[in-house]
């Protein structure tokens, strides 16, 4: 996060000091840096250069409008998930035949939409979803562009619960059944195979499971051939991971490049990345206040107005994110090594773990790499308001474009009995 520094012992982001975010904007607070997102969107974009592409950012990463209208000015296509998504990416700007629709879980209703507007492809993840996406075609006379996302059964050695190329994965359809499925897919009327997918979880720091999963999807490719199905362009996923602590993963080009040298006796398919965390992740920051500090049986917390409704990956993945002071510690400084906990009715309400601060009532505190899979995850549990977020447009220049939740919008479609 190279847009984070202090000067005169107070954060910065860019040239805008946190502590004026968070009184303009109030606590907590997203804040999101536009320069860097276009940074590692532009990454991809250099590296495929030469080759036929289309960089689909993966929305459920991080789903404002103002960050899917700047990636959709980029060039940018979308991966989505739901017609929400959908509707999102639309509303953002994006062109339709830039749009890939993944999910295990397709209505019908979905894919109608997903027809009318004319997306470019759809990622179908089993045989009963094939057959579902042949009739609703057929029945609104139209022809459904697919691929088959192929789970290529390779460990991606991340989080279980972010892995997703496993055979006992939900995700995708089993390597063995292949073959098969996509020959009951080109006897259908309303179908054209137009690709092949594959994403085989988030969070990876080494190219090897990137690279076997395509090997194995080249060789289904082959396969595919020599049963006259012809392929167009091969979706590589995506899951790229990004340094939260001390990890050192692949940067964009480096992965881009190995994976180019898989496909060089392939020049005339079209090469897709589905990447989120790496474009969004370490471009965030979420700034929270500390309310108290309580003391007591050798047990030291840090009691914080953001909480796992507010960013849940500490709590649902055992993820680990820097904190930061935003008063620079100085010679001198009283010193504890806290857990930065939140206000919500659950021991699993922890933001970080044993953290030396030296921290007093109402300082602030900036949780980094809060940019993907932070606010996109919120909720209002305990009937907390959603936070704001916060663009930062240049140096000097940020953005409102997300309002605070009111207690309006808590019970907006409810009614009293």
């Amino acid at each position: 996060m190279d847009f984070l520094n202090y000067q005169h012992n107070r954060l910065f982001a860019n040239q805008i000091a946190i502590a004026d975010l968070a009184k303009q904007y109030g606590t907590p607070l997203y804040v999101y840096s536009a320069e860097y997102i276009s940074k590692q969107f532009l990454e991809y974009e250099h590296a495929l250069v030469n080759n036929k592409h289309l960089v689909c950012y993966a929305v459920k990463a991080n789903s404002n409008l103002a960050v899917l209208s700047l990636l959709a000015k980029l060039g940018a296509g979308f991966d989505i998930v739901s017609q929400g998504e959908l509707e999102r990416v639309l509303k953002a700007g994006a062109d339709p035949k830039k749009i890939v629709f993944s999910g295990v879980a397709k209505s019908i209703v979905e894919i109608e939409r997903a027809l009318e507007v004319g997306i470019k492809c759809f990622n179908v993840e089993s045989e009963a979803e094939l057959y579902r996406v042949d009739e609703v075609a057929k029945r609104l006379g139209k022809i459904a562009p697919i691929s088959l996302r192929i789970n290529p059964d390779v460990d991606a050695k991340t989080h279980p619960y972010i892995s997703t190329g496993l055979r006992e994965n939900k995700f995708g359809i089993s390597y063995e059944l292949a073959l098969d499925v996509y020959r009951k897919a080109s006897s259908l009327a309303n179908i054209k195979i137009v690709g092949i997918d594959c994403h085989i979880g988030s969070q990876l720091t080494q190219l090897s499971p990137f690279l076997d999963a395509a090997d194995r999807i080249l060789v289904l490719v082959d396969k595919l051939q020599s049963n006259n199905i012809v392929i167009e362009h091969i979706d590589l996923g995506g899951g790229l991971g990004v340094c939260y602590d001390n990890e050192q993963p692949p940067t964009a080009s480096q992965l881009v490049t190995e994976l180019k040298n898989k496909l060089v006796d392939y020049p005339d398919i079209e090469i897709l990345f589905e990447p989120g965390r790496s474009i969004v992740a370490n471009s965030g920051l979420l700034i929270t206040k500390v309310e108290y500090t309580k003391h007591q049986d050798n047990n030291h917390f840090a009691i914080v107005d953001a909480g796992m409704n507010d960013l849940i990956r500490p709590a649902l993945y055992d993820a680990w994110m820097r904190v930061l002071p935003e008063k620079q510690p100085q010679a001198g400084d009283e010193f504890w090594v806290y857990n930065v906990v939140g206000p919500i009715c659950e021991s699993s309400d922890v933001l970080a773990y044993q953290r030396e601060l030296s921290v007093k009532q109402d300082d602030l505190l900036v949780i980094c790499s809060a940019g993907a899979y932070g606010f996109s995850m919120a909720s209002n549990y305990n009937s907390h308001l959603r936070p704001a977020e916060v663009l930062l447009i240049d140096d000097k220049q940020h953005k409102l474009i997300r309002q605070r939740e009111s207690f309006d919008d808590l019970w907006r479609g409810e009614v009293v009995l």
